[in-house]
């Protein structure tokens, strides 16, 4: 157990926690399509990057960010989801739909703050050191920025930098060290049992520094 007078820092997840879709992923498909000529089912490609996800093997951790930011494996993701969701899509018009979704996803209106964010925010800095811990991407810089949140937080860890991603606790070790702290010195919000709840319950123990 955390004691109060020990916590130094919050750390948040983003997705699912800080702010979500306005619509869902396959909505979001379904326009991005429209704006490549394509006419694609909404709910069939909801349903096949559910299913797509659902089937990615974590990956191993390594010493350093990975390549391109992960955008090869957003690229592959997208892919097998068109695959499945749309058989028909040509691999050129796959290969379109990708670099228009990668942008798309930075793009203001397609994210939303839950209420109370910019609140609880604003009184947790005045405390607190506050860092986001995400499997996410070098884009999150850019939606925190556009959601009007960046300035509250010193640090953003994503997996794709730090080489690793939840729920392997290795992610949340290697904020601990940057950050030179220890995990009682951190409470961990998110909203993934696996990923977030887990994974961020590192036993305390010593950081070589």
């Amino acid at each position: 157990m955390i004691e109060p007078d020990s916590l130094k820092a919050v750390f948040f997840d983003a997705v699912g926690t800080l702010f979500y879709l306005t619509k869902t992923v396959g909505d979001h498909y379904a326009l991005i399509a429209k704006e490549i000529g394509l006419n694609l089912d909404a709910k069939k490609l909801d349903a096949a990057f559910h299913s797509v996800w659902a089937q990615i093997p974590p990956r191993e951790a390594i010493d350093g960010p990975r390549e391109n930011d992960d955008k090869n494996w957003w690229h592959e993701l997208t892919d097998h989801v068109l695959r499945e969701a749309a058989p028909e899509v040509s691999e050129l018009d796959r290969d379109n739909f990708f670099e228009v979704a990668y942008e798309h996803f930075a793009e203001s209106g397609v994210w939303e703050l839950y209420p109370d964010v910019i609140d609880v925010l604003k009184q947790l800095h005045r405390r607190f050191q506050l860092a986001i811990v995400s499997n996410f991407d070098g884009r999150l810089r850019v939606i925190l920025e556009r959601l009007g949140i960046s300035e509250y937080f010193d640090h953003i860890f994503v997996s794709s930098e730090i080489g690793t991603d939840k729920p392997d606790p290795e992610i949340f070790r290697r904020a601990l060290k940057f950050l030179h702290l220890q995990p009682d010195n951190v409470l961990h919000v998110g909203d993934d049992p696996e990923r977030d709840w887990h994974a961020a319950a590192i036993p305390a123990y010593p950081f070589s520094n």
